[in-house]
């Protein structure tokens, strides 16, 4: 259910985005690092779009990745935890002084 909801939310944002961007279809200066060029504003506003959606994916696949490695960790320190054995019994466990409370 709830991949339907994004799936939904992700056709309305695109459908948001492109009409906007069909609405301004004038031509606008681009000033870049190394010159200027003249570019439909459609252009402009869809490329801006990708290129936000691409850095997203980026950082969530890097965030991803990290937290996999971690699950992994985890994982193994629980896998040696389960390997030990536990020879103590109930009598070489040191009992607690139990505190009063007041």
């Amino acid at each position: 259910m709830k991949f339907q909801w994004i799936f939904l939310l992700g056709i309305l944002f695109a459908i948001v985005i492109s009409i906007f961007a069909v609405i301004n279809v004038d031509s606008v200066s681009v000033n870049y690092l190394f010159g200027q060029a003249e570019w439909p504003l459609i252009l402009v506003i869809l490329g801006s779009v990708l290129m936000g959606g691409f850095i997203v994916f980026s950082i969530n696949m890097v965030k991803i990745y990290s937290l996999r490695r971690k699950i992994k960790q985890l994982e193994k320190v629980i896998s040696d935890f389960d390997s030990k054995p536990t020879h103590e019994t109930a009598s070489d466990v040191e009992r607690v002084p139990e505190i009063e409370p007041k």
